[in-house]
């Protein structure tokens, strides 16, 4: 392990020289972006040998086995090297590794030691091209599981990963959530995404973390689409609303041949741009982003402008913006480019009166944005509960029935044995 570690600190040194001679000059013009892919590294831990360490045996044998496969190019045809990423841990770069060794089979995975498995791996990860992290996931206890994930696993795969590992209750509202402490955010990742694409964005020396989280709000347009497209209605009505009705409104508002945005509308506070202060103004939602009615004009369509468009940019809950920013409340939410970690102009900020009208922008924006991929993650997340709900129930009545089998004649609970030979019973 010391010669591991050795070998690596060696290569690190290396890849930075490496790294810090193909980087582009200040002075240089934009770089086309197909191109810049081909020439960025990957980003991995401190020490690499630690994270490799840190996944299960299993997992390490899946990884090793990659790697001495024929990997496929899933990037077109751009030559992705793998990237090893710990979420909680400082970033470095990963440049080109030692060349694999070629007397190392892959039938021979199984019987090496860990040590060995780890080294093979540090020695393939040159020929890799489909990108890997290796993650680390947070629980809600305090603990932590650690993943590898490849570029064309989605959030729903790596969902599905974790269940197995912690064995719990499958419920659809169970989210992988990425927080950000410089800017003092949270998003849930969607189930369509590709996990390996929002994290590549990370800065080098980032902070931010992966939390395995129950979030309830995730499918919460789904199990109450009444407080979207009913939402001017009073709550008693509201509450009245049965499940044949909300059938209906999914139905009608998602099973058709085009999503219907709810027809969202109300006054939030609009941060002004470098300042801390917020005015109140009155914006619209629509399936293209959001429109605001400035200072002066009418509440009619000709006088909206827009306020901003949901192609480029996801939508985040923020943490006490109150303190921060001088937020009128702490129901405050912001639009921003993936790619932005940092403070920058290019931030939207908007806050709102309640918790309730934070949720119901949010969840609507999530609609205007994401569309039908929304109701078909839902659908996806019902059936693979269902399904492993039938998983455990089997594996628990075959548990109990071959307790039975191995012991046909279990004493009741309240039986007393009978005293050794030569013993009086008290």
């Amino acid at each position: 392990m010391d010669d591991i570690d050795t070998m690596f600190t060696h290569l690190l040194g290396e890849m930075d020289h490496l790294s810090q001679s193909l980087m582009p000059a200040t002075d240089a013009p934009d770089a086309d972006p197909a191109s810049q892919r081909e020439s960025t590294f990957s980003i991995g831990f401190v020490d690499l040998n630690e994270c490799l360490n840190e996944l299960e045996d299993n997992d390490l044998d899946v990884l090793v086995a990659a790697l001495e496969s024929k990997p496929t190019n899933t990037s077109s045809g751009t030559d992705s090297q793998i990237a090893t990423s710990a979420v909680t841990h400082e970033y470095e770069p990963v440049a080109a590794l030692s060349q694999p060794s070629n007397t190392t089979e892959s039938s021979g995975v199984l019987q090496m030691t860990k040590a060995d498995k780890i080294q093979v791996a540090l020695e393939k990860l040159k020929e890799a091209k489909v990108r890997k992290l290796i993650i680390k996931v947070l629980m809600s206890d305090g603990s932590s599981k650690t993943l590898m994930v490849d570029e064309r696993q989605t959030v729903r795969e790596v969902l599905d990963k974790l269940f197995e590992k912690t064995h719990c209750d499958c419920s659809i509202d169970w989210s992988l959530c990425e927080t950000n402490p410089e800017l003092q955010t949270e998003r849930g990742f969607e189930d369509h995404e590709y996990l390996v694409e929002p994290l590549s964005v990370w800065t080098r020396h980032t902070e931010n973390k992966i939390y395995f989280e129950l979030r309830p709000q995730k499918y919460m347009m789904f199990n109450h689409p009444q407080l979207f497209y009913m939402w001017r209605k009073k709550k008693s009505c509201l509450n009245e609303v049965n499940e044949q009705a909300k059938r209906l409104l999914i139905k009608e508002n998602f099973g058709g041949s085009a999503l219907i945005v709810p027809d969202l509308e109300g006054t939030l506070y609009l941060k002004e741009d470098g300042k801390k202060v917020w005015k109140p103004r009155y914006f619209v939602l629509r399936a293209s982003g959001i429109y605001y009615v400035p200072k002066g004009k009418t509440k009619s369509s000709s006088d909206l402008v827009c306020f901003i468009h949901f192609e480029k940019v996801n939508i985040y809950t923020t943490n006490n913006y109150k303190q921060k920013y001088k937020a009128p409340t702490n129901f405050c939410f912001i639009l921003k480019h993936p790619c932005i970690q940092k403070e920058s102009p290019y931030i939207r900020f908007l806050c709102c009166e309640d918790e309730k009208t934070l949720l119901l922008w949010v969840n609507s924006i999530r609609i205007a944005k994401y569309g039908t991929s929304l109701y078909t993650n839902y659908q996806a997340a019902i059936k693979r509960a269902s399904t492993l709900q039938i998983l455990h129930s089997t594996a628990h009545k075959d548990k109990s029935s071959s307790r039975a089998e191995d012991y046909p004649h279990e004493p009741p609970p309240d039986f007393i044995p009978p005293p050794p030979h030569g013993h009086t019973q008290v």
